[in-house]
């Protein structure tokens, strides 16, 4: 059965978190029932995600660990995607979007093995040689640090449950109503504090404080993260 949570002090708001560690507080407090279990992982997808998850992890004191989703940008705004594509290939595309753009198989092809690329840099970049973990019969904890369409944790969901896990909760800070509705058939749960329903979503604007994180700051946060004995 599906489950969402919120936090009704916040729909339809703008600038309700501080900044990404403040939206990670208050995340992992809806998230207390999974503090301390053994059989639960905490999966962020970088780079703003992993911001987020710290905070979760380090406050439930479960493993974090990283999934490798990019969102397909538009060619000439790289702000906007029409799909995501995860780490071992799964693709979603925004049909209405790719048509609505004119986009052609040629573009959507070279968006793709731009994406790729990136992943595969990001792969060896934030991984090394470290094994992906066993998900068999555990509990997951996606975070991002907000969701705008949807597709990249529609990608995300679709790509873990092929590892055969028992529950998968996403926790983000903000979201579109329109983007629960996409994802809700492929999770057990969304904890999301800053649902709205708009025409125009910005994730930013769940935030007094905004910036984009880098490759290296990704690094740093996982390089200073112990994980729990």
């Amino acid at each position: 059965m599906f489950e969402i949570v919120d936090e009704p002090i916040f729909r339809n708001k703008t600038h309700v978190f501080d900044d990404r560690l403040h939206a990670g507080e208050l995340l992992a407090k809806k998230l207390e029932e999974h503090k301390d279990k053994k059989d639960a992982y905490v999966l962020a997808i970088p780079a703003g995600g992993v911001q987020v998850a710290f905070v979760v992890s380090k406050k439930l004191v479960i493993p974090l660990d990283l999934v490798l989703t990019r969102k397909i940008h538009v060619p000439w705004n790289k702000e906007v995607g029409f799909g995501a594509i995860s780490w071992d290939g799964l693709m979603f595309l925004n049909k209405p979007l790719v048509a609505s753009l004119g986009l052609t198989k040629e573009d959507i092809d070279r968006c793709v093995k731009k994406e790729k690329e990136v992943i595969r840099r990001r792969l060896k970049k934030f991984r090394g040689d470290k094994p992906f973990p066993d998900l068999k019969d555990k509990t997951v904890i996606i975070v991002d640090d907000g969701l705008a369409s949807g597709f990249s944790m529609l990608t995300t969901l679709k790509t873990i449950a092929q590892m055969a896990v028992k529950e998968k909760t996403v926790a983000v800070p903000t979201a579109p109503s329109s983007a629960i509705d996409l994802i809700k058939p492929y999770a057990e749960k969304v904890v999301c504090l800053n649902i709205r329903s708009v025409r125009v979503f910005a994730v930013a604007d769940a935030y007094k404080q905004w910036y984009d994180l880098e490759d290296e700051d990704v690094i740093d946060i996982l390089t200073s993260f112990d994980k729990p004995k």
